[in-house]
């Protein structure tokens, strides 16, 4: 089975750990015996799926997420059910990489027009008005 991340990029699972322990919270018995909480462990750095341009990317933008193994882990514990938390932490672990993996455009600067322009002078300009307009006044016999 795989992970479906791109449309061209996809990872199998053998890739991917899948660790499992109690989660935390209140649930009564059920908490207190049954393994729930689901951790997703990959390997970015020995990934064989992912180009080094594609680790470097997902090093930078998910760093905080990835420990000094090169492991990136994510984890699941929503729901009571094991099945359904496992299937969590995979459309999230999807996501999160889809998100790193994005290109960004690159920002073209762009300069203000012309009309703009001349609106904001002509605020600049009725503004010092009415503050000039806020001075003493003059005494009317003088």
């Amino acid at each position: 089975m795989t992970i479906q991340i791109t449309s061209v990029l996809s990872i199998p699972e053998r890739e991917v750990t899948f660790r499992f322990a109690r989660s935390s919270g209140p649930g009564g018995q059920n908490v207190n015996k049954v393994a729930t909480r689901v951790e997703l462990v990959f390997n970015v750095r020995d990934s064989g799926s992912l180009t080094n341009e594609q680790k470097e990317r997902v090093f930078a933008r998910l760093g905080s997420r990835i420990d000094s193994g090169g492991n990136l882990h994510c984890a699941s514990q929503e729901s009571r059910s094991q099945w359904r938390n496992r299937e969590v932490v995979v459309e999230k672990f999807a996501s999160l990489l889809r998100k790193a993996l994005a290109v960004q455009k690159k920002r073209k600067p762009t300069k203000p027009s012309a009309a703009s322009r001349h609106s904001r002078i002509c605020n600049k300009k009725s503004h010092s008005v009415k503050k000039k307009l806020r001075g003493r006044v003059s005494p009317a016999g003088e």
